[in-house]
Parts: structure tokens; sequence; C-alpha cells
């Protein structure tokens, strides 16, 4: 996120978040932002230049906010690669619902909004790089399953993380939080670690 924290740019990157995550959400222009955070548009464009710059600055504004950081810490600090991954399958799984309304609103703009898919591919490119950082650590343990190269379980596990599929389970069938962070920390453990190696 940019260094520049004042309190008209923080104003704008919150008043993007709300229209973001407002009901009905179908796209957000730049002069609805300004509107919302109470400036004019030059001054908007004053702090950023396009509608691709506010969206994932609006990204990484909302992992900050949400301290997805401090959520990352026991995945990193993780002694093992088995305990990697499950640390970073929690954090990611639990950290889907703060981040759901922005994602389903940028998910939905993408195919026809340049702005919007950047912002999100950018994101998820993000998440992507956690992915593959819990699969390198089980290689290196040589824990991880002969099935998969690290290339491929990196895909698969991104795959299976998708808030898409944390969409379907709790919304639309119904499970809980707590059922589908235990079912998918279950499931990617039984997928990726070899077998015999769990501990």
């Amino acid at each position: 996120m940019s260094s520049d924290n004042s309190e008209t740019r923080i104003r704008i990157l919150k008043a993007t978040i709300e229209l973001l995550e407002a009901p009905q959400s179908k796209g957000v222009r730049m002069s609805d932002i300004a509107k919302r955070a109470g400036i004019s548009r030059q001054a908007l464009y004053l702090h950023f230049s396009t509608r691709a710059e506010l969206l994932i600055e609006t990204t990484f504004y909302s992992d900050e906010i949400n301290k997805s950081d401090e959520r990352l810490i026991p995945s990193r600090t993780a002694k093992t690669g088995v305990e990697r991954l499950e640390a970073y399958v929690e954090a990611w799984a639990n950290y889907i619902p703060e981040i759901y309304g922005m994602g389903k609103a940028l998910m939905a703009m993408r195919d026809t909004d340049e702005a919007a898919a950047k912002a999100w591919d950018q994101r998820m490119w993000d998440m992507k790089e956690g992915c593959e950082a819990a699969i390198n650590a089980l290689a290196r343990d040589k824990t991880l399953s002969p099935l998969y190269p690290p290339a491929h379980a990196t895909d698969l596990l991104w795959a299976m993380l998708s808030i898409r599929n944390w969409e379907q389970m709790t919304i639309e069938c119904g499970w809980s939080q707590e059922k589908y962070v235990k079912t998918i920390k279950s499931l990617t453990k039984h997928t990726f670690v070899r077998e015999g190696k769990t501990e």
C-alpha cells in the first residue's frame, strides 16, 4: 500500500470499500467514490491517477485494516511444511468472510471492467504466492505427496481455496464457517501431505 496515509486518501479508500460492498453493487465510478468521500472528482485524481490504481490500493487497504499480515504470522513462522500448510489454510479460510463483499463485487465486474480485473487478479496472485510458499515448505521437508509436482500442487491448492468454493459451501450449501475451515484443512492435508508424514 502507498505510504501516503493522509486523511483524504484514507477517506477515499473507505468510501471505495463501502461502495463495493453495497448490496447490488454492479460498478463503482470515480464520481461515485468522490461523492461518497465528500471530495471533488478532480481531488480524487490527485490521489489516484487511475481507477485501476484506486481499486488495487483498496484491496491492499482492506488487507491492512483486516490485519492480514498478523493472520499469516503462524504460517510464516511454522517449523514444518505440514504446520505451514495447516496454518496458511486456516488463515485464508477465516479471512474470506472478511473480504467476501468486496471480492464478490470485483469478481462480478472483472469480465467487463479492466480496472476491477487488475485489482482482483493482483489480490489473487498474492494469495497464490502464499499457497506456493506452503507447498514449497512441504517439498523442502520431503513431505509433499509424490502425486503432485510443486507447481501443480500450488495450482490445485489455489483453486481449492477460492472464494467461489467458500461461497458455494457456506452460502449455497449452508455449511457453518467452522465446518468449512475444519473440512478444508483436512482435505488439503490429505491431498498434499505424503502418506505417513502428517505430523
